[in-house]
């Protein structure tokens, strides 16, 4: 009965997201495969396309943080880790997470 419970609650999702994004089912199916699996998912397409719309409806129907990382041809591992920032005042560095530590760094 717990798989049947599990399918309904997929199918749901499918649906909210196909609302979100008309005409992205096998990019939705796709996303969600990747998630189930456990792995990574790069979106990449040309501008305008939902990706970013993608990622967010789908960390908001799996109940998941969302933090975007616009990659540029500069782009820094510092950009993406965070990395230590001098505060005048108080004449110390201190850690500044990034956008991948941010959601799990105490303070961040």
């Amino acid at each position: 009965m717990g798989k049947i419970k599990e399918i309904g609650k997929l199918k749901e999702g499918l649906s909210l997201l196909s609302q979100v994004l008309i005409g992205k089912e096998e990019e939705i199916k796709l996303a969600l495969t990747c998630f189930l699996a456990g792995g990574h998912l790069l979106l990449e397409d040309l501008p305008g396309t939902g990706k970013t719309t993608l990622a967010l409806a789908l960390a908001r129907v799996l109940g998941c943080s969302f933090a975007r990382i616009q990659f540029t041809s500069d782009l820094l591992p510092v950009d993406i880790l965070g990395g230590m920032v001098y505060l005048p005042k108080v004449e110390r560095f201190f850690f500044r997470p990034g956008p991948i530590l941010s959601p799990h760094y105490p303070g961040g």
